[in-house]
């Protein structure tokens, strides 16, 4: 079975079929040449060998002609070799599957970063409102209507309903800040069993600063065996429906890597007359997501895991149009929307620099912005974004669909293999395609955990492990391949099975 066949099969939620010889290195290679992205590589720069085991900097970047530094003896090696000489291998790409932590570097990146130094350096604040000629960024004022712009396909959105600020936990406070409004009746947030932490922290601080106890106003929805069903949400929901002001779940669970029925559970939650919000940190640039369709009511996303612009990059928000409508009271003239905490940055453009502290704001997601952004950090995220623009988060989500599912077909190939009374792994993720993003959750036999990292780490393989015993895989369709999967595979299963 090719590639095209895999991606109709798992997009219509079918298992995939793989031939006799999907084991082997040769048919992973067949895939990869089957591969329509895998041009896109070439548009990052993945760690090497050699450049994993830096421990200073020595003016080398991953993928170019190693340089000389001294040691400070007065000669000279190579970083990461004690010799002088590097190894064969040692410019080699690492098999980085961790993109669902941090992204690899996109070489648009630094062009773009020193667009923006130089730009600053020639006619400092002028770059404010000065768009320069061969530059690949808009003037600062506009940059980050620039990459909400550039970011209304990756989300499923209109432009107007995205803003670019601030990082991804501020954002959600700023959300709620604005659309948790809990009343004696109405206090009660919905939320998972294992949010991220930071998750857990800022709806948990939301209620104390309402005044109100964590342990009444916290729904958590446990799951089983670390699923949570749709049906299962909605049971809750419709529990609680009385007392609930907000239903905050995470897009795709980060630890698992479930991805949740965002458009029927929004639906049947604004039924029953609760505010919905998502946490989009794990979902953002991996599943293809529609939030204007399915009127999600807010949602908040980072930009340094499948978006690749950088570790704490600058973050995302949608409001949907319906909440950033601003319009006239017909009586005073002054304008009516929605509160928020406002700041500079939140006014409309034509009267900004009026200085009057008569707050009128952006229509749209843009009137909940607050401060200035940085141009370093929108620099730094328009050059990742300009990748997203040579291809579509259709073709990105077939692949990523292959992949994960070839993921999956290897690493139940290492349990067969294995005649110990308890599997060395298994799998938590759910296997329903559909209801995952590209990442596995491997739970590993108590015990293994050190030991496959540290194999990991040996064969330069970048992976996310979270104790007590899951390494998260992620195989990110923009730069990883099928072969790399191949090869992941069978340090883990030494690894497992020795």
């Amino acid at each position: 079975m090719g590639f095209t066949d895999l991606v109709d099969r798992l997009r219509a939620g079918a298992s995939p079929k793989f031939p006799a010889n999907a084991s082997t290195l040769e048919y992973a290679q067949t895939l990869d040449s089957e591969d329509s992205l895998k041009h896109l590589r070439e548009q990052f720069i993945l760690p090497t060998k050699a450049s994993l085991r830096k421990v200073a900097l020595d003016g080398t970047i991953p993928g170019t002609p190693a340089k000389q530094a001294s040691n400070g003896n007065g000669t000279s090696h190579l970083n990461g070799t004690t010799n002088g000489a590097a190894s064969e291998d040692d410019s080699t790409p690492s098999i980085y599957f961790c993109g669902n932590s941090l992204g690899v570097q996109p070489k648009a990146v630094r062009k773009y970063l020193e667009a923006q130094l130089e730009t600053w350096a020639s006619i400092g604040v002028g770059g404010h409102f000065s768009n320069m000629e061969n530059s690949p960024l808009v003037c600062w004022q506009d940059m980050a209507e620039d990459c909400a712009k550039k970011s209304a396909d990756i989300v499923g959105s209109l432009p107007s309903e995205i803003v670019i600020m601030n990082t991804l936990t501020i954002n959600l406070h700023l959300m709620m800040a604005s659309f948790y409004k809990p009343s004696e009746k109405r206090h009660k947030i919905i939320l998972e069993w294992k949010p991220f932490p930071s998750d857990h922290y800022a709806i948990e601080s939301q209620i104390r600063w309402h005044g109100l106890d964590p342990s009444k106003s916290m729904i958590q929805i446990q799951p089983d065996d670390y699923y949570i069903s749709t049906d299962k949400i909605l049971a809750t929901i419709d529990e609680h429906a009385e007392e609930t002001a907000l239903l905050l779940l995470p897009g795709i669970q980060y630890y698992s890597g479930q991805l949740f029925d965002i458009p029927r559970i929004t639906k049947y939650a604004q039924d029953k007359g609760i505010i919905v919000g998502w946490d989009l940190a794990h979902a953002a640039g991996n599943v293809e997501l529609s939030l204007h369709d399915w009127n999600v009511d807010f949602a908040c996303w980072c930009t340094y895991k499948y978006m690749n612009a950088g570790a704490g990059s600058i973050a995302g928000a949608f409001v949907h149009e319906r909440h950033g409508k601003v319009e006239s009271d017909p009586e005073t003239g002054r304008p009516v929307y929605r509160n928020r905490l406002s700041g500079w940055y939140g006014g409309d453009k034509s009267v900004r620099f009026n200085m009057d502290n008569n707050f009128l704001p952006t229509v749209g997601a843009g009137g909940f912005q607050c401060s200035n952004p940085s141009a370093i950090d929108l620099a730094a995220l328009s050059g990742a974004l300009s990748v997203f623009n040579m291809t579509s988060m259709n073709s990105l989500r077939s692949k990523a669909l292959v992949l994960t599912a070839y993921a999956e077909y290897l690493l139940d190939e290492i349990v067969a293999s294995d005649s110990s009374a308890e599997p060395p792994f298994r799998v938590i993720t759910p296997r329903d395609p559909l209801q995952r993003g590209t990442q596995l959750s491997v739970l590993l036999r108590a015990g293994l955990l050190e030991k496959v990292a540290d194999a990991l780490v040996e064969n330069a393989i970048v992976c996310d492990k979270r104790k007590p015993d899951v390494i998260r895989v992620a195989p990110v369709p923009m730069y990883c391949t099928f072969s790399d999967v191949w090869k992941f595979m069978q340090v883990l299963k030494k690894a497992v099975l020795a």
